[in-house]
């Protein structure tokens, strides 16, 4: 099944038993992690306990600040901010703690630069995983790189290399092909991205975002971006198929929106594909 999700508005999201409430309003089957504290490890497990009896999955324990960079000191101490995130996320038994793998901008955290695709940008990402994953040795949890336009890994096959060169189990795959189109033969096949992600990462995978992206059709150079759910070219038929052949729970979390009502459009057209494409959302 795959486990649909997407951020709560006016809830406490340390308590769980108004997390559950919310999420069966919503027709939500999974949740973002909150902020926890991980030397609190009874209050991270009892929260954690409590979300799985709700019938709920914890998705993600996001992170969201710059690893690999021009700074090492800022490099340092990110690194030890993402270990207690993953500690947080293995200890509530959230499906993974995800950040993007960094980048060389000067002033952005997740800005473009010619660094950022480079082979050096992968053997820091690499030793950056291991270094995080060592220092929390999880059981449950997988750490992950959430997918980027301008940041390896920029494909499935780069994410493929990222594998390799972590050369741990404990390594996982954050997929979001929306952040893979950027070119107008992706724009215009989005199916066939998915279909290599799936194909050759699918037994990695972790957790996933849920986005869309439109292209300008009349500028004279390129342009792309992001747009809510449904009102782009994503093709979710072919995403929710692939999610659904992984044969495991797998948490969609939609993301970037500003409203409630925002999301619940999205949600809408999400599972009105899903529906037609007889795929259980739970």
């Amino acid at each position: 099944m795959i486990r649909f999700g997407g951020p709560l508005f006016g809830v406490d999201a340390k308590d769980p038993d108004a997390v559950a409430q919310a999420c069966k309003a919503l027709g939500y089957g999974a949740i973002y992690c909150p902020d926890l504290n991980p030397d609190d490890e009874a209050g991270c497990r009892d929260y954690g306990r409590a979300i799985a009896r709700h019938g709920l999955m914890i998705a993600e324990a996001g992170v969201w600040i710059r690893l690999a960079g021009p700074n090492p000191d800022e490099t340092r101490a990110n690194v030890e901010r993402a270990i207690r995130r993953l500690r947080v996320a293995d200890l509530t038994g959230a499906q993974c703690c995800v950040d993007i793998a960094g980048s060389f901008h000067p002033t952005s955290w997740h800005g473009a630069h010619p660094a950022n695709v480079a082979d050096d940008m992968l053997a820091a990402a690499a030793v950056i995983a291991r270094t995080i994953i060592d220092a929390v040795q999880p059981r449950h949890a997988k750490f992950t790189y959430e997918m980027m336009q301008w940041t390896l890994p920029d494909s499935a096959d780069s994410y493929l290399d990222l594998i390799r060169a972590v050369d741990r189990k404990q390594f996982g795959v954050h997929l979001d092909p929306t952040n893979l189109i950027n070119s107008p033969r992706h724009f215009y096949d989005t199916g066939a991205v998915i279909r290599e992600c799936v194909e050759k990462l699918g037994p990695h995978i972790a957790a996933c975002h849920a986005k869309d992206v439109g292209m300008n059709l009349t500028d004279a150079i390129v342009h792309l971006t992001e747009v809510p759910i449904g009102t782009g070219n994503l093709d979710y038929a072919a995403y929710l198929r692939g999610l659904a052949s992984l044969g495991r729970d797998v948490p969609l979390m939609m993301e970037h929106l500003k409203t409630a009502d925002e999301y619940a459009a999205a949600a809408t057209h999400v599972r009105k594909v899903a529906a037609a494409e007889a795929v259980p959302l739970g």
